[in-house]
This record gives structure tokens, sequence and C-alpha cells, in this order.
């Protein structure tokens, strides 16, 4: 499934819509919204939900800084709606899959394509019309005035330059420089061998070799790097070719960079990339930032030659959000790669072929077809989910083997059981939704989807609704930036806190909780 949404990727099939978007934005926000929602919902559906979000993160940073909202307002409901979408079809996310797999090794029926669609749909509804009626009401706007919608907010770069001999503003109080009256820069420190100084703007005459720290936006680092008689520090170091453009990224969930500074992951030196600024947190690191130790949905701004653009968007560290130009895709092979993916989803969906077989057969054909090649195709695949996966699997096992999965499930029949099935249901639906929001989803319904087996088996009933109702609210984390990983991508190009998670999600979790325990026995008897 990893190969099948890159080859959707490849040809430009999914980007397209984010173009369509891009015009759309211009016209209405509301409008722009319910779209969004939807073409990520449905699309979330058939490919991965991260790959999704990063598709549609920087068109959505873009809508915002040209309507002048503030951009969390769209990218919160980006990554809800791509949750909503995945819990829609068996592929939707990795989630489906695994307890499906579990299910199966116990000698239950696999989890069909479409079985979950149903229940789904609602979910997908509810949830879209929550978010448009109250959670966006409820996202703050913490970007006002002539900052609102910039890319991750004006005046959030920190960074130093340095006056040389040709700089118009040298020989003048710095209050009427023309560096302050041409770029938008704020809190200006400067240092004159190695000493701050203390003068008011009115009165300090600026001098050669000045160094200036400043607060910027993206828009105004590009002038002052291009303004003549001013050098970056970091420039001074290591200066890329004429080429050389800023991008700023998005660090991705899981990636090598994540819980490491740039130093011990020798950043430089590994990527050949020149680290300007970076955003932490919400948190501006004014210096040496290279040894804050980095976050997933952190914010780093950096210096990339244009013909190393097209490798750094395929690297798995970064989620690019710049609006640097379109990569170049293989747009006379879409409707192919349209047509393969949709075929492997109707031959799955029917049971002519099992899923295992139409996929790999679909991936083949990508690659036959030219749709995508074959390194690409091994690049898209992400190990860290496949080998987690398998880890989980073994972990459930392990609760089946000692014997724990049995105790475990029979403490829960003997604690919810005497209030009927529907009561199991609903508590593992709670306990499921509240521990995916503080570990990974996979592992939560590995822990608990043999718990849910063998607490069906004392009970005496159909297992399926108890594991449906694990399948359904693993994939529901609205709570934690860090519950899901989608959340924790836009955390940092949002300017979100913990408790604006907590704040949209907590009543969105309980609606889906509410609509689990009514809905679930209805669709899976049991």
């Amino acid at each position: 499934m990893f190969v099948l949404s890159a080859g959707l990727f490849k040809t430009g099939a999914v980007n397209i819509m984010g173009e369509f978007l891009g015009k759309l934005g211009k016209r209405s926000f509301w409008l722009v919204l319910i779209v969004m929602m939807l073409m990520v919902g449905v699309l979330s559906a058939f490919i991965n939900n991260t790959a999704a979000v990063a598709i549609f993160l920087p068109v959505m940073l873009a809508i915002a800084k040209d309507s002048g909202i503030a951009a969390g307002r769209l990218l919160m409901p980006l990554s809800f709606a791509s949750m909503f979408g995945g819990v829609c079809t068996l592929v939707g996310t990795s989630t489906n899959i695994l307890v499906s797999s579990i299910a199966e090794r116990h000698g239950l029926a696999p989890i069909g394509m479409f079985e979950p669609t149903a229940l789904g749909l609602i979910f997908f509804a509810a949830g879209t019309l929550y978010m448009l009626l109250l959670g966006v009401r409820m996202i703050p706007d913490r970007v006002g005035g002539a900052e609102r919608g910039t890319v991750f907010g004006s005046g959030d770069y920190q960074i130093e330059i340095v006056l040389e001999p040709e700089a118009r503003s040298v020989g003048k109080m710095l209050a009427d420089s023309p560096l302050l009256q041409d770029v938008t820069i704020r809190g200006v420190e400067v240092f004159r061998d190695g000493l701050r100084l203390e003068e008011p703007h009115e009165k300090l005459l600026l001098q050669v070799g000045d160094h200036l720290k400043v607060r910027c936006d993206l828009e105004s680092f590009r002038k002052l790097q291009d303004r003549r008689g001013i050098a970056l520090c970091q420039e001074k170091q290591h200066r890329p070719g004429e080429e050389a453009v800023l991008v700023e990224a998005v660090i991705a969930p899981g990636s090598t960079l994540d819980g490491r500074s740039l130093k011990q992951a020798r950043f430089r030196s590994r990527y050949g990339l020149n680290a300007l600024a970076l955003r932490h947190r919400n948190r501006i690191i004014r210096q040496d930032f290279e040894e804050t130790r980095l976050k997933a949905g952190d914010v780093l701004l950096f210096e990339v030659e244009q013909h190393h653009l097209e490798q750094l968007r395929d690297d798995r560290t970064f989620v690019l959000v710049s609006q640097v130009e379109m990569p170049v895709f293989r747009k006379s092979r879409m409707m192919t790669a349209i047509a393969i993916v949709a075929g492997v989803v109707v031959a799955a969906s029917t049971g002519y072929i099992p899923i295992v077989a139409g996929a790999i057969i679909g991936c083949i054909l990508l690659v036959l077809t030219r749709c995508i090649t074959l390194d690409e195709a091994y690049a898209s695949i992400n190990w860290q989910v496949i080998f987690l996966l398998a880890g989980v699997l073994t972990l459930g096992t392990a609760l089946e083997k000692t014997g724990a999965a049995r105790l475990l499930g029979g403490l829960l029949v003997e604690t919810l059981g005497s209030f009927g099935p529907v009561a199991l249901v609903s508590g593992l639906y709670l306990a499921t939704s509240l521990l995916t929001e503080m570990m990974s989803n996979n592992a939560t319904a590995a822990l608990l989807a043999p718990i849910a087996i063998a607490a069906a088996e004392t009970l005496g009933i159909d297992s399926r609704p108890l594991l449906m109702a694990i399948t359904f609210a693993a994939s529901a984390s609205f709570m934690t930036p860090v519950g899901y990983q989608t959340n924790t991508l836009i955390y940092g190009p949002g300017q979100f806190r913990y408790a604006d998670f907590l704040k949209v999600g907590t009543p969105l979790n309980i609606l889906f909780w509410i609509l689990a325990t009514v809905l679930i026995p209805y669709f899976w008897p049991f």
C-alpha cells in the first residue's frame, strides 16, 4: 500500500487536488475548508494518512497566508479529516490491517475491504459537521493583525547578520537605517567586538563589522539574504552554490532527527544543508540551537542548492512546507496509476483476489508501466512501520501464550460483563481511545485485541464488535499532538499547544465514543 500511494503521488494524481484547493482558497475560507476535509478524508481511505497530510500541508499554509487567517484553523481540520477517512476502509490505516491480521491468527475471518465503511462514513459525517459547526471556532487564533496567515508566524526566526563595507546602513543611526526602513525586522540587538551595545536605536551609529541579531519572517529573511552589504553569519562558515534557496521543513514523526540535536545527527555533513533557524515547540531558540534536542513537529529553516530539492522531497526526515516550485510529475501516466490502484481496491473488495496478492500485482504493474521506478518504490516503504507491526504482533502473541490475554480478558468481563456486551464494547472503545493518546495506536491495538478476543470467548459472544471498537478507537486520536502522526506533523506549523488539542479533541472523542457504543452492536451483532 505504501508503493501504491507513491505511484499516485509520482504521477501527480494526488497533487492535482492540492492545486485545485489552492485556486479555491481565494474564494471562501468555509468553501475550501469543506472541500479540503472531503478530499483528504476520501484520499486517506486509500492511502497513508501521514502522506496525505504531508501533501496538503504546504497548500493549506499558502491558503492561510493569502487569505489572512491563522494556519491552525485549516491544519487541525486537515489532520482530523485524515483520521475520519482512515477508518472507512481496511487499508485506510495500518491499525486496521493489524487488527485484521490478529483476528486471522486467532482463526477468525479477516476484516473486509469495506466492512468498516458504513460506520466509518457516519464517523466521517459527524466529525466533519462537528469541526465545521464548533471545532474550527474553538481553535485559538494566536496570530493577529499583519502577522495573520504567515508561514509559522511572522517574526519567528532569529538570525544574525553582519554589516559589510558596502552596506547602505553603515554610518547611519540604527533607527533611521535603510535596513530597518526597507525590511520588516524587529527585536534588533547590536553586537560590536563581542559585546552587546545598550545605546538607544536613535543614538546608535552602525559600523562595518557590526553583528545584528534580528527577528523576521521568511520573506524578510530572503530579502536580507539578497541585500547588498549584508552577510548571514552562517554563510561565512558555509556558503552553498549560487542556486541556493531557503526552505522551511517540519521534522517528520519517526525521523532520524527526532530526539537528537543537529550536532548529534551531523546535520551539515550528512545532509549538506546549512541550518539557519529553528522553531522548537513554539519557542524561539535564540542561540546554540544546534545543541537543542529536536522533536517531531519542530520546524527548521535551512539553505539547500536548487538541484538537491528533488532529493530532499523524497527524504522521510522532513516534510517541506515552503512554497518552492512543485516537483516534476509523470502526468502522462496519471490515469494508468489511478486505474491500477482502483483495480486493486475493486479486486480486494469483491474477494476475487486476496488483498495481499492484489496489492503486489498492482505494485508490479506500476513499475512495469513506469508510473514509478524500482528505487522510488523501495524508498516509499516506511520500514519503521513494517518493523513496528512485526513487533506488536509478537507482543500480541506473547499475551496469548503466557495466558495474560485470558487473565486480562477475564478481569474485563468481571468488571463490565455484568452490564452486558454493549458495556464491554463501550469500555473497550474508551480504554483504547485513552491509551492511544499516550502510546502508538498500533501498539494499543496489538495490546487490546487479544484481550478482546479472550473476553468474547469468556462471555460466549462474537468477538467482532469488540475488535471493531478497538479498530475505530485506535485510529481516532484527537486529544494530544502525540497520539497520531498527523497531529504531530501539524503541531509546529499551526503554532498549537497541547491544550488546543485537548480543548477541540475531547468533545470529538466523546462524540465518537457515544456513536460507537450505540452503532457498533447494530452493525456487528453479538
